[in-house]
């Protein structure tokens, strides 16, 4: 089974380099242009999930949540990763229109967003949505929504 379809049934993790794992799995079949909406709750792992997007794409920063800055962007061997959590916008402001992130987007990218519904209309449409869970004590879900 692929990596799509394995997540379209969900996929349990039991730790973080098991996250990175898929992540980095999934970057292998993402468009040249991929946007990924990621939802979930606090502490879902869905920053783990861009950690293992960036280790896929050969990037080695330091990844962390952009809570505060809205988002961050990588860049390694002419490829981008940016990186946005969209947590503490309001979707009523339509906000994303002043971000400016597609200057940013740089082919070939790869843009996550953490919490896309905060965006209100997604000025893009998602390559893949994925809903990241808590199942229990130390076991996360991951799981295709389209």
């Amino acid at each position: 089974m692929n990596i799509l379809e394995r997540l379209a049934e969900g996929i349990e993790t039991h730790s973080p380099s098991e996250t990175i794992a898929i992540a980095s799995e999934l970057l292998e079949v993402l468009p040249r242009e991929a946007i990924l909406a990621l939802e979930g709750d606090l502490g879902a792992g869905k920053t783990t999930f861009v950690k293992g997007l960036a280790e896929g794409m050969g990037i080695q920063d330091l990844i962390t949540s952009p809570t505060f800055n809205i988002y961050n962007t990588y860049r390694h061997q002419g490829k981008t990763l940016v990186h946005m959590d969209a947590y503490r916008l309001d979707p009523e402001t339509n906000a994303v229109d002043e971000l400016m992130i597609e200057d940013f987007l740089v082919s070939p990218y790869c843009l996550a967003i953490e919490w896309p519904s905060r965006l209100g209309t997604l000025p893009w449409t998602p390559s893949i949505a994925l809903d990241l869970k808590i199942d229990g004590p130390g076991v996360h879900r991951i799981r295709a929504l389209r």
